[in-house]
């Protein structure tokens, strides 16, 4: 299986001086009364989350190689080989705050408070601006990038949500509030949700990609107000009506909220399963994708783009998309195939200890590791 670098930040290909060209209107700048969430925090989370079991040969080899060879106190390195910093994409040693969400979900899962704690703390010091927190940034020059991933900040708010849950503590709920409120005033702007949100410009992107659309959490927070639920309901059915088809059952990669067209972009398999995963998680996933998807990974066939109309566009794989059909199957309860996936995750974990990458999913030729890839299957590997 051949093993890709993928980060959600792809999407955003250009900054700085670019990114004028792709911006959209003026993000609102009207200040929004936080509204607690009415439900209990609980329903955040996972439900094959249980109590904390001994973790197998496998999981303890990758955790001590993410922890020694990618997570700083700062953050988490986008791979473990310093490549220098790109103007477009994250590499080598840039950090992401998309890393910082996901080692959060990881310590929830492992039952970590303290580190937990340690982490989300520093991290604000190094992301955090303002409403949002900055998706990049660049510890050898201490750059903060003026944009943020919506989807990334989603997932610490939740990760924030889900701490207090577990542990049977309030020390996050009205930060996390507070935090998806700034969201709803830039980037999440009448229920319309966008990739990103400028602060230098004050701007926000024209287009959302669905796999943004964290829908477990965007109903949670919500759905507190009429107006919220109204929200809700829209973005339910911006994701719904982008389905391609039963022939090909996954869905368009992006909605513009300017043009109200989908995208007709190749599909990222990885996000587009992270669009699944979301369905999943509010009851929404399609037989006939889960089906799909149970055929792929059993034929281990899970290509890494498609066309809309179903061809591959890329013929590699990834781990990290393995993982994510784990979590797929995990949520809606089907534990024969997340097995059949995890297994094929566990196939790509490095076993020679000469190597400097053991215990990471990689290829051996390679010897470079992303932490996309490792953090995706760490935390699939949680949800058995």
């Amino acid at each position: 299986m051949k093993i890709v670098k993928f980060t959600w930040l792809k999407v955003i290909l250009i900054v700085g001086m670019f990114l004028g060209s792709m911006l959209g209107a003026s993000a609102c700048s009207r200040k929004t009364a936080t509204v607690m969430p009415k439900t209990s925090p609980k329903v955040l989370i996972p439900k094959t989350l249980g109590e904390k079991q001994a973790n197998s040969a496998n999981q303890q080899r990758l955790q001590k190689f993410i922890k020694q060879k990618l997570l700083t106190k700062n953050g988490l390195y986008t791979s473990t080989v310093n490549q220098g910093s790109q103007t477009s994409l994250a590499s080598g040693h840039d950090m992401l705050s998309e890393s910082v969400g996901m080692w959060l979900q990881y310590l929830n899962a492992d039952k970590q408070p303290r580190k937990f704690r340690t982490l989300y703390s520093q991290a604000k010091k190094v992301f955090n601006q303002g409403p949002q927190f900055s998706y990049r940034y660049n510890p050898t020059t201490h750059k903060q990038y003026p944009v943020n991933a919506t989807l990334d900040d989603l997932r610490i708010i939740k990760a924030l949500v889900v701490y207090d849950a577990i542990n049977h503590t309030n020390r996050y709920q009205k930060e996390a509030a507070t935090r998806f409120t700034a969201l709803t005033s830039h980037c999440i702007v009448g229920g319309q949700l966008v990739d990103y949100y400028d602060v230098n410009q004050d701007q926000a992107a024209k287009k959302g990609s669905l796999a943004y659309f964290d829908l477990q959490t965007l109903r949670y927070f919500e759905g507190a107000t009429a107006q919220g639920r109204s929200h809700y309901q829209k973005q339910l059915r911006i994701v719904q009506n982008g389905y391609l088809g039963d022939v090909f059952p996954l869905y368009h990669a992006s909605y513009n909220w300017q043009t109200k067209q989908y995208s007709a972009d190749n599909l990222n398999t990885s996000e587009a399963l992270e669009v699944l995963l979301h369905l999943a998680e509010v009851g929404k996933l399609k037989a006939a994708s889960k089906n799909w998807l149970a055929f792929q990974v059993n034929k281990q066939a899970l290509k890494n783009s498609y066309r809309i109309t179903g061809e591959v566009a890329n013929d590699g794989q990834s781990v990290a998309n393995y993982a994510l059909a784990a979590m797929i199957f995990a949520t809606i309860g089907d534990r024969v195939h997340y097995q059949t996936a995890m297994q094929l995750v566990w196939k790509e974990q490095i076993r020679d200890k000469q190597s400097p990458i053991f215990g990471a999913l990689s290829n051996q030729q390679a010897q470079i590791a992303y932490s996309f890839n490792n953090l995706t299957a760490l935390n699939a590997s949680y949800r058995k």
